[in-house]
């Protein structure tokens, strides 16, 4: 069966790998270069208990599978540090808020966080760790992936004919939003600063009423930090209020901040269903995974796999409809 993918972020990546794993032919359809759209924006978080804060259990038990997906299909690239989060002690209450809606966390005192992240020594005298999370350079992946894809035979193309192909599978994320679609635009913005005055070993989030923060350690001193969460589908640069709180708050978490380089911010305009639930859609030759929200890189595997399980199921129902 060929099958034609339209779109090469973390969806159609995704799905493009786990159907030529299992036999299909597939051709990817997308005029910029792979992982290149919201993804490329991405915090590349595996955090889905800290997820639950506000995600269903749906988006929990795909993200708990997503840890060991991405670490088997890209091995040495996911690393299992957990995350940590913490909060200003006049923000004491949404820590508690926080692990009230949670699981699979144990609560730190201030000598704790100091032996897991020595940079934040007696800045918090309280923390949540999340030992069994982790997280990936999504850039990395995504290059990984289309890299891996490309050797399994997957073609990449600019252009297509959709009727050479029995099955065309939408995941262009922010371009299938339209009328009728069920989807609207939420909007992200990040930024990355450089500094050596201060190394992490794994995702911190800053607990804040208004605007919460989460920094990502990178390789040579760099830190993504973001994001906002802004109902609009306005794609221009990164906003001056936007860019003063995420430098704001990144300077809470510690001064060293203030002192850093910015050296990228971006944007990027995640699709989003009413319920905030990513999802495979669609009937017959005609099939989408969309609305992957913020849950990109926790829900995209899950959602390849069961794009995968049912095109293999369907010749098994004609057999037995026979």
């Amino acid at each position: 069966m060929n099958i034609l993918i339209k779109g090469a972020g973390v969806a159609g990546l995704t799905a493009a790998f786990a159907l030529t794993r299992r036999g299909y032919s597939v051709t990817l359809l997308d005029p910029n270069a792979p992982g290149m759209g919201a993804s490329h924006y991405a915090g590349g978080m595996l955090a889905p208990w800290c997820e639950g804060e506000t995600a269903p259990q749906v988006v929990i038990e795909a993200g708990i599978e997503a840890i060991g997906w991405w670490d088997e299909v890209l091995p040495g690239l996911v690393e299992r540090k957990g995350t940590l989060v913490v909060a200003p002690a006049r923000d004491q209450s949404e820590l508690e808020r926080f692990a009230r809606r949670t699981t699979r966390h144990q609560w730190l005192d201030e000598a704790a966080i100091a032996e897991l992240e020595p940079a934040l020594a007696g800045r918090f005298r309280r923390g949540l760790f999340f030992a069994d999370e982790a997280h990936l350079d999504p850039r990395a992946a995504l290059a990984g992936l289309a890299d891996a894809m490309l050797r399994m035979g997957v073609r990449l193309v600019a252009q297509a004919d959709e009727g050479d192909f029995a099955r065309i599978i939408d995941c262009t994320g922010r371009s299938a939003i339209k009328r009728g679609s069920g989807l609207r635009g939420v909007r992200g913005e990040m930024l990355y600063l450089k500094t050596y005055e201060i190394a992490l070993s794994r995702p911190v989030r800053l607990l804040h009423p208004r605007i919460p923060l989460y920094v990502v350690p990178r390789d040579n001193g760099r830190f993504m930090v973001g994001a906002t969460m802004i109902e609009s589908e306005h794609d221009g640069p990164v906003s001056a209020r936007s860019l003063m709180e995420l430098l704001n708050a990144a300077y809470a978490l510690h001064p060293a901040f203030g002192e850093a380089e910015v050296i990228e911010t971006g944007t990027g305009i995640r699709p989003a269903y009413a319920d905030n639930i990513p999802r495979l859609a669609g009937s017959g030759r005609h099939l989408s995974i969309n609305g992957l929200y913020r849950h990109g890189f926790l829900m995209a595997p899950a959602l390849a796999e069961e794009l995968a399980d049912r095109l293999q199921a369907e010749p098994q129902r004609r057999s037995a409809i026979a």
